[in-house]
C-alpha cells in the first residue's frame, strides 16, 4: 500500500482522516465494515476444495514410500535405543532396591558402585541424545527436509509437482 514515503499525511480514503498507515488493516474482532451493514471477515472464507485437497495430498505423502523409509529410519533407531535405555534404567533401579550390598560395595575410595551406575545414567542419557542427534542428521533429516518441500509444493498447487522420491525437483527452489 506504501512506497515508504509521506505515510504521515492522511491519504483518501481514511477513516476519520487519521494518519495511521495500518489504521485500514483489518483485524479479527473488530467488526470492520463494508458499507452493506455487514461486517467483514478478517479471514476470507476459503473454499472445501482446497482444504480437501490438501488432506489428500498429506494423505499421498504418508503413503508414498519416501515417507515410509523415513519413518523407518527412525524406527530402526528408536524402538531399538528405547529399549535398551528403558532395560539398562530399570536394572539400575531393581538392583538399587533388591541388591542394596551390591549397590554399597566400594570401587574408589567413598565412591560405591551405586554412584557409578548413578552417574553411568546421566553418562547414557547424553550418549543416547548424541546419537540420536547424530542419526536424524546422517541418515533422516535430509530425506525430512525434501520430503517436506515437496509436500509445500503439492500444496501449493504448483504444477509439474516434483516427484516424492526427491529425485527431481520443480523450478529452481533451495535444496
Amino acid at each position: 500500500m506504501h512506497d515508504g514515503r509521506d505515510t504521515a499525511r492522511p491519504r483518501a480514503g481514511d477513516r476519520g482522516g487519521t494518519s495511521d498507515p495500518w489504521h485500514d488493516a483489518p483485524t479479527s474482532g473488530w467488526r470492520e465494515w463494508d458499507g452493506t451493514d455487514t461486517p467483514v471477515s478478517a479471514v476470507p472464507a476459503q473454499p472445501a476444495r482446497q482444504e480437501r485437497s490438501a488432506a489428500v495430498v498429506y494423505l499421498e505423502v504418508q503413503r508414498s514410500a519416501a515417507f515410509q523409509e523415513v519413518r523407518g529410519r527412525y524406527r530402526r533407531f528408536v524402538v531399538p535405543a528405547v529399549a535398551i535405555f528403558f532395560t539398562w534404567y530399570v536394572a539400575y533401579v531393581v538392583a538399587a532396591t533388591s541388591a542394596p550390598g551390591l549397590m554399597a560395595r566400594p570401587v574408589a575410595g567413598s565412591v560405591n558402585v551405586a554412584m557409578v551406575a548413578g552417574l553411568g545414567q546421566f553418562a547414557s542419557t547424553f550418549l543416547l541424545t548424541w546419537l540420536y542427534a547424530r542419526h536424524a542428521r546422517l541418515r533422516r533429516d535430509r530425506l525430512a527436509l525434501e520430503l517436506r518441500w515437496d509436500t509445500q509444493e503439492m500444496t501449493r498447487g504448483i504444477d509439474n509437482a516434483v516427484r516424492l522420491n526427491g529425485s527431481a525437483r520443480s523450478g529452481g527452489g533451495p535444496r
